[in-house]
Order: C-alpha cells, then structure tokens, then sequence
C-alpha cells in the first residue's frame, strides 16, 4: 500500500510539474519582438568616445582580469584579441591566483599575469580594467582589485554579466548602466543603479557598461576610436568583418521566446546526441574567431567545443596569448 501510495504521489508530481512547464511554455511569446533600434544622435556618441579618452597615458595600459575558475570566454577573450589586434594600447590578460583561467563555456588560457603581479609592475594601475563575466560575481579579491583600479583613476568595463561584477564592487552606484537581457533584473535589484533599456554601451563618470556577449565586439572598437581615432578603428573593423558599430540596441528584441525554449530543452533531454568538436589549436591562432567559434558551439546544449594540438604546450595566439589545449592529438577523430 505505501508503495503504491508513493508511485502515486510521485506520478502526482511529475504531472504537476508537466502542467506548469507547459503552461510556462505556453505564456512565452512566439518570436522576439519587433520594430528598429531606436537611433543614437552624433552628440551622444560624440561624449562616449569623450567619456572613454585614455585617462592617463598617451599609448594607455588595458588590463583584462578574470577569476581563474570560470571567466566568460567572449567577454575575456574578444576584447583583447581585438585591442591587440588594433596596437594603439598595451594591453594584459590577468588572474586573481597563479595558474590558468578556465574559460566558460569553453578554453583554457595561461594568463599574463596575477593581479599581484601587475600591481608591482605597474602600482600606478591601468587606464583601462575590461571585467567579464565570472562564475563567481562576488569574489572578494576580484572585486576590491577592481575597485582599487578605479581609485587610481582606471575606466572600468564591464562587459555583458560582467556588469554584475562591477555592480557588486559598489561603482555603479548612482550611474546609469546596462547587462545582459538575462540579468537585466539582477542589476535593477541594485536600488542605486539607474538601468538604461535600448543602448548596447552606456558610459558613465568612469564606468562602462554593455549587453550581451557580442557587444564586447562594438566596445572594444569604440575604445580604439576614443584612443586612435575613427580610422584606425574603421580599419581594426574590417579586418574582423565589421561594417558598421555603434550603441544601437533594441532590448524588447532580446528575451526567452517560445521555440529558443522547446529547442533548449529538446537539446537537454537528448542526453544520447551529443557531440564534441575538436578546434585545432596552431601558432598565431585568431583570438578573435576562436572565441566566436568556441563559444557558440558550446552554448547549443548538446555540443561542446574542444581544442587540441600535437603537444600539451601552450599554443601562442595572434596577439601573444598562451591557449592551452584540451586534448593532445595530431588531429581529431572521426565521428
């Protein structure tokens, strides 16, 4: 009887449960919202680059500082393959601790430094600290680094869920800002910010913020033209692709619809078809494409994209970062 009481029960629960997830899905709009970003006049991008001139030096020092377990891989690595790429700044990859960052949703770098490190070298801080996205968005020593830079006069940029990163370090305090469409809620629990819905970058006294992943893209070329000017970025653009960049944003655009989740979940559930997909690691590798290619393959929900090369040694990057690969293999397997 007791069995029987609990198959029921559970059977009870299962059903519920089905009832309220198919009563989720069925609130869900069928597709994002429509209709044009709305513009951004010449004035207000004019006080951007202004509000993201270098603040202290000519060629200016950029820092981009992750926690060694799981940083987002984008938001960590895209910055920097586009600054290196653009040469108008020196620009280094940091850690909180000694060893590798562990990139989420995939790859593993070797760092240039520790944040102790760079303090000794540099006990003037950068002019720049980019603040990606972090498994952990209240690691104590991450967040009073960051807000030490920003004593010593340093812009800080969060990109993407970075943004809740800074928002814990108190320096969004009574600015405006901006996040990821996810998190957007997360940081209106901050009382003191001041969220600004329909722009992809907002600068404020000192801080930076941006939405999602890709807008690390739009960020990093308008710090090259605030540091070099529009040519220099126009240039930087082309080399990646890019015709155009800019605040433009429509966040209605950005949310869970109805067929991103049956598709989301349909790749969960589907525990027997899943794939891993080998990226070779070579020498000057394009920071740049392995973090578009990494990132995106590994966010389907049933693919996961895995570097390789023909020796467990650091692969050196176009722009001089040591990735390190995942598998050791003259090449990758046939399915």
């Amino acid at each position: 009887m007791t069995w029987r009481v609990l198959a029921l029960s559970g059977l009870g629960c299962v059903a519920l449960l089905a009832a309220i997830g198919g009563s989720w899905l069925f609130l869900l709009p069928g597709a994002p919202a429509q209709g044009a970003a709305p513009a951004i006049s010449k004035e207000e991008t004019e006080a951007t680059l202004a509000a993201l001139k270098p603040p202290k030096r000519k060629r200016p020092l950029i820092a981009i500082v992750g926690i060694n377990d799981m940083s987002e891989t984008t938001d960590y690595l895209m910055p920097y393959g586009i600054l290196a790429r653009a040469d108008v700044a020196d620009v280094l990859t940091l850690a909180t601790q000694p060893g590798p960052v562990t990139l989420y949703p995939a790859l593993k770098v070797q760092p240039h430094a520790t944040i102790a490190e760079f303090d000794a070298a540099h006990p003037d801080g950068a002019d720049y600290v980019i603040v990606p996205a972090m498994s952990r968005e209240d690691d104590a020593v991450a967040l009073q680094w960051i807000k030490s830079q920003a004593g010593k006069g340093a812009i800080i940029i969060g990109v993407c869920v970075g943004a809740k990163v800074v928002a814990n370090t108190g320096l969004l305090d009574g600015r405006q800002a901006t996040t990821h469409w996810y998190s957007v809620r997360d940081l209106q629990k901050h009382s003191a910010i001041r969220y600004v819905a329909d722009r992809r970058l907002v600068v404020d006294r000192g801080v930076a913020t941006t939405t999602g992943i890709t807008a690390s893209i739009p960020m990093a070329l308008t710090l090259v033209e605030a540091i070099a000017g529009r040519a220099r970025a126009e240039a930087v653009a082309r080399d990646i692709g890019l015709a155009e960049w800019n605040a433009r944003h429509r966040s209605a655009a950005f949310q869970f619809t109805r067929p991103f989740a049956l598709t989301a979940i349909a790749n969960t559930l589907a525990f027997w078809n899943r794939e891993q997909l080998g990226l070779a690691l070579t020498p000057d590798i394009d920071e740049v494409s392995l973090a578009l290619v990494a990132d995106a393959w590994s966010r389907t929900y049933r693919s996961r994209a895995l570097t390789f090369a023909a020796t467990a040694e650091p692969q050196t990057s176009r722009g001089g970062l040591r990735i390190l690969p995942d598998k050791v293999a003259a090449d990758w397997p046939a399915r």
